[in-house]
């Protein structure tokens, strides 16, 4: 039998935003997202050759 939620769920903790302290910040996610971006763009313009006769 599972136990009833009565009890309230507290909220996190108040973080600061990522540029509260005036800079730009941009997180390692997104910092990833963007390569990988980038390097499917250089693979669809054909700039990064084709590997798949390099066995």
């Amino acid at each position: 039998m599972t136990e009833p939620r009565d009890r309230a769920v507290e909220p996190p903790a108040a973080t600061d935003a990522p540029d509260a302290h005036g800079k730009f910040s941009l997180s390692e996610d997104w910092t990833a997202t963007l390569a990988g971006l980038a390097l499917l763009g250089l693979c669809l313009a054909q700039v990064v050759p084709d590997i798949g006769g390099w066995r």
